[in-house]
């Protein structure tokens, strides 16, 4: 077994765990492996120890890399900052962005959507903690830009995203995580219909479903440290 195989085998127990000791199913939780800077061979061994769901943060890369292994059966996810210049790429390359956060780029993705893909799935990313140098939406204007983005062509919105400044510990963490969740609730008590909550990694996982994550995103721990 490769190391790439142990290692996703060590997150899934990882998965497993934190859920059995929040009362989930850990089929609640869809494991991303975000594949940046890691090359072709990399996303080929991962494919071949069962994982078909990639993230990547620079889109020209992940391009790459879609392009060439363009006959697996592999779903791509953007999970990096989107500028107006790179939203043809989303549109024409992603099954998923986790990373919306102005509806300029979700009109301009709506319009940019080729017609015989399937609709690209969409979360709005949030600034749960308030962090100055993060991406993403204040909570209070979440709703208003959901409202609009779940009516555009092309466009299937599934959820929130949200990457917090480092937590100290556990108890931290989640305390953070609940606030997006708190929010991921909100909005579908006014009709959303949300089913995805994009939040936690290789550090803090954990932390991220005990507060109801239903998606992580793992990268060093499955493919190592990036050069």
């Amino acid at each position: 077994m490769t190391t790439i195989a142990n290692n996703l085998q060590g997150i899934h127990s990882r998965i497993e765990n934190a859920c059995q000791r929040s009362g989930r199913n850990p089929a609640s939780v869809a494991l991303l492996a975000v594949s940046k800077t890691f090359g072709v061979d990399a996303v080929v061994q991962a494919h071949a120890a069962g994982q078909t769901a990639f993230g990547e943060n620079y889109i020209q890369e992940a391009v790459e890399k879609i392009t060439t292994l363009r006959e697996l059966p592999l779903q791509w996810h953007c999970i990096g900052p989107i500028q107006s210049n790179k939203t043809r790429l989303v549109a024409g390359y992603f099954d998923w962005l986790h990373t919306l956060d102005r509806l300029k780029i979700a009109q301009r993705l709506s319009e940019q959507r080729p017609a015989h893909l399937a609709p690209l799935q969409v979360c709005i990313q949030v600034n749960v903690d308030g962090g100055p140098t993060k991406s993403g939406v204040a909570p209070a204007e979440a709703l208003a830009l959901a409202q609009a983005v779940s009516v555009l062509p092309g466009l299937r919105l599934r959820g929130l995203m949200c990457i917090p400044e480092p937590a100290p510990d556990f108890v931290a963490g989640c305390a953070v995580f609940s606030r997006a969740k708190a929010l991921f609730d909100v909005l579908n008590q006014e009709g959303m219909g949300l089913d995805t909550l994009s939040m936690g990694m290789s550090d803090d996982l954990e932390a991220a479903i005990a507060s109801g994550s239903t998606m992580v995103r793992v990268g060093s721990a499955i493919f190592g440290a990036r050069r």
